[in-house]
């Protein structure tokens, strides 16, 4: 692990009001792992008592729903935080976090944070204007899963997992998700989520060989969802 100062963390976070002397500090208390691919980082309803730093990798934000089924409300990549909230409300965790693929993390405690908030303005006001834009990404997503048929859920993300991640050499979305997560970020069942890509398939919306997923006419979906 390289050092805060120099990490890329820091550059897309708040982590980045922070001055020298807080970021050795920050340094000195932080623990290190990997996380693998599947494993919590936490679990909804946790008492975190600290923030994580997605050094790299991607990792799932799931709701438990009524019925039992996990339902992916965002996804997090390198270069953001986690924990923000729950540190900041003094409240448990309200979602679980769960590696997608192979993570780097830091783990900063809450009392080493929360001196950090209470001494440099900037830093605190840049924790909560990332909170203000995460609740209106919230409303945003809720907006879209109300008014936007499967069909549609299913391009919008598409497009999104594309815009997001990124695409391989192949064209295929870097981000490889299974149909089961696809079918938990749109709200319907695998067999739906299932049938509606192969409809896109057959359509010449995307092309899919395997697990992997290329989107071949962007202006198509991107009508369908109204964007």
């Amino acid at each position: 692990m390289s050092k805060c100062e120099q990490c890329i963390v820091r550059e897309f976070s708040s982590l980045k009001e922070l001055n020298k002397e807080e970021l050795v500090k920050m340094a000195n208390c932080k623990t290190s792992k990997i996380v693998r691919k599947g494993e919590t980082i936490f679990s909804e309803g946790e008492n975190i008592n600290g923030v994580f730093c997605v050094k790299d990798g991607v990792c799932k934000m799931t709701k438990l729903s009524p019925n039992g089924r996990d339902q992916i409300v965002h996804l997090v990549k390198k270069g953001e935080l986690l924990g923000q909230r729950s540190m900041i409300s003094d409240e448990p965790a309200n979602l679980s976090a769960i590696a997608i693929e192979d993570m780097q993390v830091c783990f900063i405690p809450k009392n080493e944070i929360l001196g950090f908030f209470n001494d440099n303005n900037r830093f605190s006001m840049n924790v909560m204007k990332t909170i203000c834009g995460n609740l209106r990404e919230s409303d945003d997503i809720m907006v879209n899963m109300a008014q936007k048929t499967v069909k549609e859920r299913l391009a919008y993300t598409l497009l999104y997992l594309e815009n997001n991640f990124g695409v391989n050499a192949d064209k295929s979305l870097k981000l490889q998700l299974t149909r089961d997560e696809i079918a938990s970020m749109i709200g319907t069942a695998t067999e739906s989520c299932i049938r509606l890509l192969s409809e896109l398939n057959k359509s010449g919306y995307i092309t899919i060989i395997g697990k992997k997923i290329s989107i071949t006419d962007h202006k198509a979906l991107a009508k369908m969802c109204d964007i």
